[in-house]
């Protein structure tokens, strides 16, 4: 799966710059923003229609973006992340109150996923760090597999439409609970 470093750099200045843009991930298309600009976080969920309350993913290319939630955790539950990562699985984490609000939302753990998607992982990289990454579709709606399906749902509301195709996955990413190994939803 090739992609263009031009549209990576022009995805990651669109993000630097609290801008909403959408990008391929394993297995559907993803909305994603600068996890720590609260105006960009507010109006992706504007976007979504999706509540505050619910909480979103970060997603990174590189497990060590995550360092300060896995600092606490312990040898097996890293090796845990590292057996599924990169890929498309997803892990609640207990965040210790190291993250915003808008980012968790009601929960006391963050979902993180190392991704495999070659752009996103590009992109994260030329971030400097996790991006949130949420389906690219309203709440209710059946999550975009292609672009032209994301363009339906936004048209022109989003910054930054591109970055190839999804990897392919049949449903989107697997959420696991990391202090309980219960399957939240089940992926793939």
């Amino acid at each position: 799966m090739t992609y263009s470093p031009f549209a990576v750099a022009q995805a990651a200045r669109t993000l630097a710059a609290g801008g909403v843009i959408a990008h391929p991930t394993e297995s559907v298309w993803g909305l994603a923003c600068d996890p720590y600009n609260l105006q960009a976080v507010k109006r992706l969920l504007r976007l979504k229609r999706r509540p505050l309350e619910k909480g979103l993913i970060l997603v990174s290319g590189e497990m060590d973006s995550f360092g300060n939630f896995l600092a606490a955790l312990s040898d097996d539950q890293r090796r845990q992340l590292r057996d599924t990562w990169p890929g498309p699985v997803t892990w609640l984490v207990p965040h210790f109150n190291r993250i915003p609000y808008w980012i968790c939302g009601a929960h006391a753990s963050v979902a993180l996923r190392c991704t495999s998607h070659p752009f996103t992982a590009a992109l994260t990289h030329a971030f400097g760090g996790a991006i949130v990454s949420t389906s690219a579709n309203p709440m209710g709606c059946q999550p975009a597999r292609q672009k032209y399906q994301v363009l339906r749902y936004f048209g022109d509301a989003l910054d930054f439409v591109g970055g190839g195709a999804t990897g392919g996955h049949s449903a989107p990413s697997e959420i696991r609970d990391l202090l309980s190994g219960r399957v939240m939803r089940p992926g793939a």
